[in-house]
């Protein structure tokens, strides 16, 4: 009976004790129930009826304060002190018995450490559960007072995922903090290209001006602050961003520049705007010794027409010339309005000056057709001035300056102001003129039958026999006589009349494959050259319709393009070659050696036929170089495929150097040069003869 006293429920009285002492076991168990579920004089009372109760007798009690009551003298006692590590927490005393022995005092001393220990993990939950509390109530707090303020305040983790969302933020970009919280900043951004990692980079305390979207879609500008967010142990874990709208400051300050840079009437940048722009653009030719141009406007017949129907009339005049004239130029290029019907352009990504002739007579053209304001039927042109950098001038102003006197002095001396162009210059003013007119020639020649096709014979190493010829164009001049390729195919291409003189060569170039297909000639492969400006998705319709407009087999047809056209957009100019490829057409890669990048291209590419340029062919065998760069080709050509033509080839030394190498074919002066059709056919049958 007397273990069942000592192990029953604490805050039950014991009736009697028992006359001996219970397990330490049972006691242990009574006070960790005791620590868990009591506390102050209840949990006191019940640590004391354990005591009595392990120990057998009868009396026992638990005091909190040591020195609180001295035991009687004349009851014999046992007391043991309840301390933890750094704290006391009272005393375990037992009376009533006649004697107590070491093993009742190392039981009373056990069942105290016990009780020590209980007391201080419980004390230091009740501590951490009060500090978190306190915690709680503090985040609260914080909680409560961002969410009243206005200005939009979020976190985000290293990663930009967003940690916390105020209630400005919910307010600012109308997400509320459930939609928020776990996405990635990135999807609040306005197609900037601003990179998050790039914020991370500033280490906090940035502070910039930005685009962002709200959940509506409306995009608007904020001023962000961004603040690193640490840890206990100083280490960064992220970003605080402050957000303030300030859109309606944006607006106006981009109107006051607009403003301050922008002529009001047609939208163009003002002469202060343009000064700035060209003299920026002026920085940039300067570093990459380009060349640059600045082209002074001035309007026909404006001021009578302004003067007749009004400045209202005039006014909407100027706008619908302006458009026409942006809508002329480039991206790249600048134009400005001046002030009156004064105009001002600038070029800088040119080749060389004189293209800019063909810029002003674009401008002056995209005039011709009349304007109809108000019921009127208006017809203006223009007067251009040019200046050139660095000739004439190195800063804005000046370039200025020269082409408004060149513009002066285009509309003196002209007699159709409308089609008037003068450089500053007098010798340019010279070479313009020599420009123009061939041009014009050409422009001519192009309609009257004054090109001819040339054509110059491939020939195959191996047989010694004719497997093909390239159609090259000539420009038979009624006055002039044959003017050289040299002097108007360039001329052609910065016009862009190289476009019709292509359609012209592939036109003549089957007709005449055509005839000799028809008349029993073994097929060979005529070359027809393919200029950047017609390599267009066009271009497989192109010659397709022409295939079959002279019924002649695509075997007879091999476009030769050069490594510049395959620079540029890969995945059309892939589609394009393809799609011609599919046709029969044989694809001839020219002056191969002399791009950029096309051999980690090659082989993605649909080509029959690599040709070595004749800036290499030239040094062979004498140069190592270019003995090198022409056995390389012919080397990787080989392990690709691919056949070899060299062109230029001149003497035996370089035959047999090209042989000896593993080259295909050749062509060049040491076995013909350029020839009409008629001597071409002749050398074709005499040369096919002799092989059968």
């Amino acid at each position: 009976m007397s273990e069942l006293h000592a192990l029953a429920p604490v805050d039950e009285p014991v009736a009697e004790p028992v006359a001996e002492p219970v397990d330490f076991v049972g006691a242990s168990n009574a006070v960790c129930d005791a620590v868990l579920r009591l506390r102050g004089p209840v949990l006191h009372e019940a640590l004391g009826r354990i005591a009595s109760a392990m120990l057998a007798s009868p009396h026992g009690r638990f005091l909190p304060d040591a020195g609180a009551a001295e035991p009687d003298s004349a009851i014999p006692a046992l007391r043991q002190v309840v301390a933890g590590v750094s704290e006391q927490f009272g005393v375990y005393e037992v009376a009533g018995r006649p004697g107590y022995s070491a093993r009742d005092a190392q039981l009373l001393a056990g069942l105290a450490q016990l009780t020590a220990s209980l007391m201080q993990v419980h004390a230091l939950a009740q501590r951490s559960t009060h500090a978190y509390a306190q915690m709680e109530a503090q985040l609260a707090h914080q909680s409560q007072i961002l969410d009243q303020i206005h200005e939009s305040v979020l976190t985000m983790d290293q990663m930009g995922y967003i940690t916390s969302w105020n209630q400005g933020a919910e307010t600012l970009f109308g997400y509320t903090a459930l939609e928020a919280v776990g996405r990635n900043i990135l999807f609040l951004y306005a197609d900037e290209d601003e990179g998050f990692q790039d914020v991370f980079a500033e280490q906090g305390g940035r502070m910039m001006e930005v685009k962002r979207r709200k959940k509506s879609g409306e995009v608007f500008w904020a001023s962000l602050s961004l603040s690193l967010l640490r840890d206990l142990a100083e280490r960064p874990i992220g970003l605080i961003a402050y957000l303030t709208d300030i859109t309606e400051r944006k607006q106006a300050e981009e109107q006051l520049h607009h403003l301050a840079y922008y002529d009001e009437l047609t939208g163009l940048p003002n002469r202060t705007l343009f000064a700035r722009l060209v003299d920026q653009a002026l920085m940039v030719a300067q570093r990459n010794e380009a060349a640059g141009c600045v082209l002074f406007v001035d309007l026909n017949r404006f001021k009578r027409i302004n003067d007749t129907l009004g400045r209202r009339i005039g006014d909407e005049l100027l706008r619908e010339v302006a458009q026409r004239l942006r809508g002329t130029l480039r991206d790249e290029d600048v134009v400005a309005r001046l002030s009156g019907d004064e105009f001002a352009v600038g070029l800088f990504d040119i080749r060389q000056h004189f293209e800019a002739t063909t810029v002003a007579q674009k401008l002056q053209a995209s005039l011709d057709a009349p304007f109809m304001i108000g019921g009127h039927d208006l017809r203006v042109g223009a007067s251009i001035g040019i200046s050139v950098y660095p000739q004439d001038g190195s800063d804005a102003e000046a370039l200025l300056g020269l082409a408004d006197i060149a513009m002066e002095r285009a509309k003196q001396a002209a007699d159709n102001p409308d089609r008037s162009v003068a450089f500053y210059s007098q010798d340019m003013n010279q070479g313009m003129q020599e420009r123009m007119r061939i041009e014009s020639d050409l422009r001519h020649g192009l309609g009257n039958g004054e090109l001819i096709l040339y054509y110059q014979p491939k020939f195959e190493i191996g047989s010694g026999r004719i497997v093909g010829a390239e159609a090259l164009v000539r420009w038979l001049h009624p006055v002039r006589g044959l003017v050289p390729p040299g002097e108007f195919i360039p001329l052609a291409e910065s016009t862009g009349l190289i476009v019709q003189v292509g359609e012209w060569v592939l036109e003549q170039a089957c007709a005449q494959a055509a005839i000799w297909q028809r008349a029993g000639v073994p097929p060979l492969r005529l070359a027809v050259n393919v200029s950047a400006r017609e390599f267009t998705p066009t271009l497989p319709a192109r010659v397709a319709d022409t295939l079959m407009r002279y019924q002649l087999d695509a075997s007879w047809l091999e476009l030769e393009i050069t490594e510049s056209t395959l620079m540029h957009d890969f995945e059309r100019v892939t589609t394009i070659m393809d799609r011609i490829t599919e046709l029969g057409v044989s694809l001839s890669l020219d002056d191969f050696g002399t791009g950029y990048s096309s051999l980690s291209y090659l082989k993605r590419f649909p080509i029959h036929t690599l040709k070595i340029d004749r800036s290499f062919t030239t040094g062979i065998p004498s140069d190592p170089s270019d003995c090198a760069i022409a056995g390389t080709i012919i080397s990787m050509a080989r392990q690709l495929n691919l056949r070899v033509i060299a062109e230029g080839v001149e003497t035996l030394a370089q035959l047999d150097f090209l042989r000896a190498a593993g080259c295909d074919e050749v062509q060049g002066y040491l076995y013909s040069k350029p020839v009409p059709a008629f001597d071409f056919e002749r050398s074709l049958r005499e040369n096919w003869l002799l092989v059968v």
